[in-house]
């Protein structure tokens, strides 16, 4: 059974930092793109960052400089390095595993983050 799961999520204070991960079971994770995105209540769920199965990685423009994805192929698990982070940054940050060549595609539950004082 596929699972996406999501971990490292909390309550934080503006200004500080987090890193998100998301372990991936039971695909052949190399395939994958891998992603991050969020939904903040009330709004649409967005991508965050993307990141390819080589490594080429973009970003919405509302974090870049702020947020790094990254991924280890041999764990299985794709990072979200998040830091500065802002009370606009709330949301539930999914995980997110595509593949154009297995016709894939998968999500994790979400890790809640928040950030306030």
């Amino acid at each position: 059974q596929v699972q996406l799961v999501e971990s490292g999520g909390g309550l934080v204070q503006p200004g500080g930092s987090l890193r998100l991960s998301c372990a991936a079971s039971a695909i052949r994770f190399s395939l994958y793109v891998m992603g991050w995105y969020r939904q903040a209540p009330g709004k649409q769920r967005e991508l965050v960052a993307r990141i390819s199965s080589g490594g080429s990685a973009n970003s919405a423009e509302s974090v870049k400089g702020r947020f790094t994805i990254s991924r280890d192929n041999a764990k299985n698990t794709v990072y979200l390095h998040m830091s500065s982070l802002k009370p606009e940054d709330t949301a539930v940050y999914y995980c997110n595993g595509y593949s154009t060549s297995m016709g894939t595609d998968y999500w994790g539950k979400g890790t809640l983050v928040t950030v306030s004082l």
